[in-house]
Parts: structure tokens; C-alpha cells; sequence
């Protein structure tokens, strides 16, 4: 759950720092009122490796578990590669870099619903299927966590922009909680045929 999210994790850090800009302007794209001015630390391809690098060399040392470690680095690169694909002309190739790219997805609604709707689906079909409820928790949890997960998208998606770019920032530090709940549920789950809980954090 951390590594997809990592680099949307430190943005709103480095927005309070001051280290990277946005501005809030409704109707920027079809699907987001956010223009990205400047963010090379935690949206850039150079970065996005650095940071996995940095996150698998953690993982490694705590776990010496070499193919998670892979898993992990590959994971907080993949944020970027999916931004990519949604947002515009705005994503940086490394800190300075002249040149922006983005294939512009959410100029589009309906093809953003559909995309990252069926990928969130299948993602939740993945882990409910390869996984069961250890207790009653285990079950409740997840479906409650799903289900909030989905109303704050759709709220993002429909409700209105945020009223600043501070209060933006706050309320994505709230993003930190989400790995936590999971890691609580997680707790709560085992891999299908096996008592071993399967590690979502």
C-alpha cells in the first residue's frame, strides 16, 4: 500500500515545505482542478526511481527479502508511469527537466472512470479472492475500507475543488492513514490455504 502511494505521500510534505507549487483552478481538466506547476521531488521519473530505490533498500534491510525488495522499488515507479498516463503535459523527466509529458486521460471523464475503475476492481477482486477472513474483522474491515475508498474517488471526481492549495496538502497527509487501516486488516486475513497473513502494508 505505501510503495504505490509513496510519491502522492511526500507531495502534500513538500507542498507545506514550500519545495513544490499547485494551483487550484476548477475546470483545469475534465477530471482534476488541479494545475501541477512544479513538483520534480516527488513526481519526476528520476525521482520516482530514487525514492524506489530508497524504499526497496529499506524493505530489503528490515526483511532480506530480495524479490519483495524488487516488488516494492518497482511499485513506487509505477505511480509515475500510471500519472503519466492520466495526467497532461505537466510531468517532469527529472528536477530541471524542459521537457513535461502526460497523455492526458482526464481530459476525459468517462474514459478516467472506466480505466481506473476496472483497475481498482480488479485490484480488490485480487486480494479478496487470494485471501479470507481470519475473523469477522477481517471481512467487515475490508469492505468498509473498499467502500470508502470508493466514496472518497467519487468525491474527488464530483464534489467541488479544494478551497486552497494549504487545506489540499492537510487533507492528503491524511493519505499516511490508509496503509495503516489496511495493515490492520491485513491482520485480520490469511492467505487462501495458509494461516500466514499475506503482508498488504
Amino acid at each position: 500500500m505505501v510503495a504505490p502511494m509513496l510519491l502522492d505521500g511526500l507531495w502534500p510534505i513538500f507542498l507545506l515545505l514550500g519545495w513544490e507549487r499547485v494551483r487550484v483552478v476548477p475546470g483545469n481538466t475534465a477530471f482534476s482542478s488541479l494545475v501541477f506547476e512544479y513538483y520534480p521531488y516527488s513526481h519526476s521519473l528520476a525521482m520516482a526511481v530514487v525514492w524506489g530505490l530508497l524504499f526497496a533498500a529499506l524493505y530489503w534491510m528490515r526483511t532480506r527479502y530480495g524479490t519483495g525488495a524488487v516488488v516494492i522499488g518497482l511499485a513506487v515507479i509505477s505511480h509515475w508511469v500510471l500519472d503519466v498516463v492520466v495526467h497532461g503535459r505537466d510531468l517532469p523527466l527529472y528536477p530541471g527537466s524542459a521537457m513535461l509529458v502526460g497523455f492526458g486521460m482526464w481530459n476525459s471523464v468517462a474514459i478516467t472512470l472506466v480505466v481506473e475503475g476496472v483497475m481498482f476492481a480488479a485490484g480488490v477482486w485480487l486480494y479478496a479472492t487470494m485471501t479470507k477472513p481470519r475473523d469477522l474483522v477481517g471481512s467487515i474491515a475490508l469492505w468498509l475500507f473498499i467502500a470508502l475508498l470508493v466514496a472518497l474517488y467519487l468525491g474527488a471526481a464530483f464534489g467541488p475543488p479544494p478551497p486552497s492549495v494549504k487545506a489540499l496538502a492537510l487533507t492528503g497527509l491524511l493519505g499516511w492513514l490508509f496503509p495503516l487501516w489496511a495493515w490492520w486488516i491485513d491482520r485480520h486475513r490469511v492467505v487462501c490455504g495458509s494461516r500466514r497473513s499475506v503482508g498488504l502494508l
